[in-house]
């Protein structure tokens, strides 16, 4: 069994780290290249910067966040937010980050994803699948222009058996959502995963919004589905406040790696501390 990889998540905006609540209150929280080298030696097996300012003009910032990243740490960088071109895939790759992750631009243009696997290559194309338990009195966002194309229509979301049983706590049909959980889209989370898979992306970044800052756990059976629907690396996020959470994404959800952002930025727990937790309940893991 592969080593079980271990992830935290830094939000960068205007080349600093900054933590808050659903991007709301956020506070000045360090350099990221200084919060990049202590998970360096903290043993994590890869880093993600979340660039929450990422306009056209802003780019500049996090590129030079990238390289001066790159010049320190040498653990795989992934870079998410705002990726709208190839061009910009392209620049954050020649900064030195390892891997981009894609959420709206690959729900308003899913052959986007197509096209940057074959450019860049499919091991450094992350698609970022938000996704929500569906509820009762939900407003949805039609992708009606892309909906008739014969490859991506089944993956149109079906509410006609949630409207016969409304019941999202047994319900296992989850919602694709953009711009941090606030737009619902008509696409099923489960389905949008293996089309991702198939247009050539190389690992899916799966969020539970609905457990998104509550550390409360991740959405286990969501985890689990989409894990057990895609054949391509799955890495678990939203909700993790205790080890046991990492423990159990991993094992029940079957993930491949665990994000988390909280627990390790405010030093609940160390990323070494995870590690050795994994270890001690049988958890392939790199020390």
């Amino acid at each position: 069994m592969l080593a079980k990889r271990i992830i935290p998540c830094l939000d960068v905006r205007d080349g600093r780290v900054v933590k808050g609540v659903s991007f709301q209150n956020l506070t000045d929280a360090g350099d990221p290249v200084e919060n990049a080298k202590f998970y360096d030696e903290q043993g994590a097996d890869e880093l993600v910067f979340l660039d929450i300012t990422a306009s056209h003009e802003k780019r500049k910032i996090i590129l030079d966040v990238v390289a001066r990243t790159a010049d320190d740490v040498f653990m795989p960088l992934t870079v998410g937010g705002g990726i709208r071109t190839l061009e910009d895939i392209r620049d954050l790759l020649n900064s030195g980050c390892d891997k981009v992750s894609v959420n709206t631009t690959a729900v308003h243009d899913p052959y986007f994803i197509k096209r940057a696997s074959e450019k860049f290559g499919s091991q450094c194309i992350v698609v970022a699948v938000d996704a929500k338990r569906i509820k009762e009195g939900m407003i949805y966002e039609s992708e009606e222009n892309w909906f008739n194309d014969a490859f991506l229509k089944e993956v149109r979301l079906d509410l006609s058996p949630i409207t016969r049983h409304p019941s999202p706590v047994t319900s296992l049909t989850w919602a694709i959502s953009t711009h941090g959980g606030r737009r619902m889209r008509l696409i099923d989370a489960v389905k949008w995963a293996k089309k991702m898979e198939e247009l050539g992306a190389g690992e899916i970044l799966l969020t539970s919004m609905d457990r998104d800052g509550t550390k409360d756990g991740y959405d286990i059976e969501l985890t689990r589905t989409i894990s057990e629907a895609v054949s391509i690396p799955v890495i678990a996020s939203g909700g993790v406040g205790t080890l046991e959470h990492i423990y159990e994404g991993l094992v029940d959800g079957k993930a491949d790696a665990a994000l988390a952002a909280s627990i390790f930025h405010y030093r609940e727990y160390t990323v070494k501390e995870a590690k050795e937790y994994l270890k001690a309940r049988g958890v392939p893991v790199r020390l």
